[in-house]
């Protein structure tokens, strides 16, 4: 049983946390139906991603049994049949966009997108520069719009460009760490990586943290945002954003962990307590407002 779990990487399931960005930013958690919506839109979006990485390993077992880690993954130990993950993936993807319709059939728009853009990335764009690490951020745009149209609730443009620049850092950190850590095994395990030389991907990154930051202090302050809320506070919380990218920034170039970015997010205290207290904060300052 437990090699089943471990085919659907549960670990992975807080990257969909960005579905409740449309609950917190619209002012609803206060709304028992809007929240218990919420999290249900979640379940639903995590069996699919569920359905996606099953078939993301079926295509990619062979390149994963050269990764330390990616090689305990179920397919690629050969504890679960190729034959037997195609079965799986296909239930879970064909039942969460069951319930996704039963739900709303707006936040099903956004999961077959979601879908569709997952399945083109697993066959042929995560081997086209730069274009891979954009297909992987859009995928987290696209949870904190489904948590948005579940709701229906219109979520900022600011915010989006946020959620957008904060998952290309991430994307960017994990492939720098895996150049930096495999060595010469990197490119037997992710082929796209010869392209990626470290000297670039730190400006890239170095770039997105940057945009980020601003993105997110203008956000704040943006003239929408301020009359939406009725407040200018939420430039308060701006330290804790900047705190949260500087530590990841550290745990990527210091202690490269950034490979699994899950991991640092259930491991790294300093990590965990920031990011509470950003939501604590974002939740008071909007209550009080």
């Amino acid at each position: 049983m437990t090699r089943y779990i471990r085919l659907l990487r549960p670990q992975q399931w807080i990257k969909n946390v960005f579905i409740f960005a449309g609950l917190i930013f619209s002012r609803q958690f206060y709304n028992v139906g809007d929240t218990l919506s919420t999290i249900y839109a979640f379940l639903v979006f995590s069996a699919l991603c569920s359905g996606i990485y099953v078939f993301n390993d079926i295509l990619d077992f062979e390149e994963d049994k050269v990764h330390p880690i990616k090689a305990k993954r179920p397919v690629a130990a050969g504890e679960i049949g190729r034959n037997k993950a195609w079965f799986i993936s296909f239930v879970l993807l064909i039942t969460s966009l069951v319930f996704a319709w039963v739900l709303n059939e707006r936040f099903l728009h956004i999961c077959l997108i979601y879908t569709v853009l997952m399945i083109l990335y697993s066959l042929k764009v995560k081997q086209i520069v730069i274009l891979d690490v954009l297909f992987v951020a859009l995928g987290y745009v696209l949870r904190a719009v489904a948590g948005a149209m579940v709701i229906d609730v219109e979520i900022s443009s600011w915010l989006l460009l946020c959620t957008l620049l904060l998952a290309l850092f991430l994307v960017l950190s994990k492939r720098r760490t895996e150049i930096v850590t495999l060595g010469e095994d990197a490119i037997k395990h992710r082929k796209i990586l010869v392209h990626y030389p470290v000297s670039l991907l730190n400006q890239m990154i170095a770039i997105v943290t940057s945009a980020c930051i601003v993105s997110y202090c203008l956000y704040t302050l943006a003239p929408e945002t301020v009359t939406k809320f009725n407040t200018r506070n939420l430039i308060f919380t701006v330290p804790f954003v900047i705190y949260g990218v500087f530590r990841y920034l550290y745990i990527t170039y210091s202690k490269l962990k950034a490979d699994v970015p899950e991991k640092i997010i259930f491991t790294d205290v300093p990590l965990q307590i920031c990011l509470v207290l950003w939501v604590v904060s974002c939740i008071l300052i909007l209550v009080s407002a």
